[in-house]
């Protein structure tokens, strides 16, 4: 075999030179007996076990637990708002006074109301026929009455206006016979009268007016 047939046929991982390969070796002899003198070690070997039991070794189940009960809640009652701080203010010392207070004036004593009269009724005056100014007629008798000898009184009741009128006549008492009732009352009827007062005041009344027929007279 020529020498170009060997360097094609030599193996390509093969050391180039011989002093390589022996120090590959002798290197890697030195691991292995650094490897085996610490594991020769006690120490070493302790630290080891502890490691391999301590990643080995399972952690315990945890026992799952009962949700805690809710707490009662005590009812809240209302909360009055505390009062506000008061500033007590620092108590200053007293000026000396510049002017000085008139004595006030003394009380005045309470007099009795007096009650007020009460105003006064007003005094109310009837009506009258028989005044002198009037000048009031006397009532016709009647001739048939006469030649009959009829008589008696006739007592009226006569409405009075303020004006002084009669606005009115009634017959309360009759005298008997009827031509002396009615000629009593057709007399009265065209009559003044005073009116009747309330005061100063002129008002409406009733008045009674006796009427006397007699023969005598």
């Amino acid at each position: 075999m020529s020498a170009g047939e060997d360097d094609i046929w030599r193996d390509p991982f093969a050391p180039k030179t011989p002093w390589r390969y022996g120090l590959a070796v002798a290197v890697h002899i030195a691991l292995i007996a650094a490897v085996v003198g610490l594991a020769a070690n006690p120490d070493v070997r302790a630290a080891t076990q502890d490691l391999v039991v301590r990643l080995i070794e399972a952690t315990p189940p945890v026992p799952e637990r009962a949700p805690p009960k809710p707490l009662p809640v005590p009812p809240q009652t209302a909360r009055q708002a505390p009062p506000p701080p008061v500033m007590a203010a620092a108590a200053e010392a007293p000026a000396p006074a510049s002017f000085a207070v008139a004595p006030q004036p003394p009380r005045p004593q309470q007099v009795a109301a007096v009650p007020v009269p009460a105003a006064p009724v007003p005094v109310v005056t009837a009506a009258r026929f028989d005044a002198d100014y009037l000048h009031n007629p006397k009532p016709v008798y009647p001739l048939f009455s006469r030649r009959q000898g009829e008589e008696g009184k006739v007592q009226l009741r006569v409405r009075v206006a303020a004006d002084g009128s009669a606005l009115e006549v009634e017959i309360k008492q009759g005298s008997g016979f009827a031509r002396l009732d009615a000629a009593a009352r057709d007399a009265v009827l065209r009559w003044r009268f005073v009116p009747a007062r309330r005061g100063d005041e002129a008002v409406e009344s009733w008045v009674g007016v006796p009427i006397v027929f007699s023969l005598e007279h």
